[in-house]
């Protein structure tokens, strides 16, 4: 092995953690994800408004919005599996969060790693596609087969771009990736075109412009959202704030080096989000085509000749 992997390596290897000493991360873990979402998707809605000349929302906004969307009242329930379907979109991103680790915490991070990881992101899509599928609505339907093919046109660059990096460190483990960074050099000057790929991936992992054709509220009646009201929608607004934090602690982990304090490390994840924001308002929304041909040709090509370089 090189030193790269050796240290990468020999930070993995961790002593026996209780129980008692996780259990108060698993649960301060999904909070502090929660609520920079939440902000994230302010600074999302603010930077919309200032572009289009409008004062934009007041700071609890996004409070407000879930608050009343759960204290609205649902007339109509499609079944078991329709409520199911949420739970599991919102447990995945849950479940992703604590296997991130972040300053002060690394949650179950050393027991996964990126391998786990990346399975554990395909829950959310796959949880959705559940609840709305129950719903038996042509334009859900639609919607969430396209969704899916989203997904699976993100997920080809994006398993690339993990392999390119494990294959960097010769490990899968996020804690000794990030400690190496930190004492080392960042993964974005030793493998810039992998980042480069993993900011495109970024992009599509979001759901944002211009790979957001699923939703297409001129089209297809906003997709999967079309049967999901009150608490539901409200469901789909706390998955949300979950995937802005997830995507971008993710990208922070693989090529910023995390964070060594609160301070860097939040000043981190808000400018990651921050570049897919620009750019959704820059570019008119792509067929699920065009986004499949897209995703498969620049992210996967700039992915595998950092391959290359990186072997």
């Amino acid at each position: 092995m090189n030193s790269t992997s050796e240290f990468v390596t020999s930070e993995f290897v961790t002593g026996n953690v209780s129980l008692a000493d996780v259990l108060p991360q698993m649960i301060l873990m999904p909070l502090i994800a929660f609520v920079s979402g939440l902000l994230m998707i302010l600074m999302y809605r603010k930077i919309a408004a200032r572009l289009q000349r409008r004062v934009g929302p007041p700071f609890f906004q996004p409070v407000y919005d879930i608050v009343k969307l759960y204290g609205k009242k649902t007339q109509i329930s499609h079944g078991l599996i329709h409520d199911i379907g949420i739970v599991v979109a919102v447990g995945g991103y849950v479940a992703a969060v604590i296997l991130l680790p972040i300053p002060g915490m690394d949650g179950i991070a050393d027991k996964g790693g990126i391998i786990t990881l990346s399975y554990v992101l395909m829950v959310p899509s796959l949880g959705l596609a559940l609840g709305v599928g129950q719903c038996a609505n042509p334009n859900g339907s639609i919607g969430i087969s396209r969704a899916l093919t989203a997904m699976l046109a993100y997920d080809i660059p994006f398993i690339i771009v993990v392999f390119g990096v494990a294959t960097h460190y010769q490990s899968t483990s996020l804690v000794g990736m990030i400690n190496y960074q930190q004492t080392h050099q960042w993964g974005i000057f030793e493998m810039p075109l992998l980042a480069a790929a993993g900011l495109f991936t970024l992009q599509g992992m979001m759901g944002k412009h211009p790979f957001e054709i699923y939703v297409a509220p001129a089209e297809i009646a906003t997709g999967p959202m079309v049967e999901m009201s009150g608490k539901y929608m409200g469901g789909l607004f706390v998955m949300q704030s979950f995937q802005f934090y997830v995507a971008s602690v993710l990208y922070a982990s693989l090529f910023l080096g995390g964070g060594s304090n609160w301070f860097e490390f939040l000043l981190k994840i808000f400018f990651v989000v921050e570049i897919p924001i620009f750019i959704s308002f820059l570019f008119p929304r792509y067929r699920t085509e065009d986004m499949v041909r897209i995703m498969w040709k620049w992210p996967v090509m700039i992915a595998l000749i950092g391959i290359a370089f990186v072997m």
